[in-house]
């Protein structure tokens, strides 16, 4: 992931080096020309209309999560780092009900939080605090502000923080962990993240999940020699670390 700042000019350079360095640059040449082509498709009346259809949500807590008003810059960078999507609420609930945890022991930490959807969910369980991590000012901005507003006879954790700031770089508390992770990163982005996180087990050993929903890259967390597979279906994986 690039730096906090960057220009859609300098992230479509910075994943155009990346890229053609890793699958040459004619294979690189045609992905980019589909992503800018899907872009282009995606800005259309009507394709906007549609992304309209996560909103229900929002109605219902008065917050703005939906990806049908995250901006055409912001959009674009989405393209070159992790497109912006909210997570479905039933799917989220169905993913922790899979974890047979004692909850207050655990941080809920969500990778790429975007306007901070999953951290709103999360906070409907009592975790002992709740953390996201975002790249794009924007969208960090927003989640800010619908933390502020949220308010649900459901919540349970109050204690929610929104960081800004690159996932790669961020430094995973001393705490017992549930990751989230909803195609956050690309390919080495996410492997940076997963060997900082493996060495913050290893200084300090704790029980973590993963929560991986529409698991692209599942391959990452899956040949990591560290994680087991323990759970999923189609839409999500849920890993675990071996030695907590």
């Amino acid at each position: 992931m690039g730096p906090l700042g960057q220009s859609p000019h300098s992230a479509i350079l910075c994943w155009w080096r990346e890229t053609s360095a890793r699958e040459g640059r004619l294979h690189t040449f045609g992905r980019l020309c589909s992503l800018l082509w899907e872009f282009i498709r995606d800005s259309t009346p009507s394709r906007r209309r549609q992304r309209y259809g996560d909103v229900e949500y929002d109605w219902d807590y008065r917050v703005d999560t939906t990806s049908a008003t995250v901006g055409l810059r912001d959009r674009l960078l989405g393209l070159f780092h992790s497109p912006y999507q909210p997570t479905e609420p039933a799917l989220f609930r169905e993913m922790l009900a899979h974890l047979k945890i004692d909850f207050p022991g655990f941080t809920f930490i969500d990778i790429g939080s975007g306007k901070g959807r999953a951290l709103l969910m999360a906070a409907d369980y009592p975790f002992r605090r709740i953390m996201g991590i975002e790249l794009l000012p924007q969208l960090h901005y927003v989640a800010i502000e619908n933390v502020g507003k949220y308010k649900a006879d459901s919540q349970q954790c109050f204690a929610i923080d929104c960081v800004l700031g690159d996932a790669c770089n961020f430094l995973f508390p001393p705490e017992p962990i549930v990751l989230y992770l909803f195609n956050p990163l690309p390919e080495d982005g996410l492997a940076r993240v997963m060997n900082n996180l493996q060495s913050s087990l290893h200084e300090h050993p704790r029980p973590l999940y993963a929560l991986y929903h529409n698991p692209l890259l599942e391959h990452v967390l899956a040949g990591s020699g560290w994680l087991e597979k323990t759970d999923g279906t189609e839409q999500y994986s849920i890993f675990t670390a071996e030695h907590g």
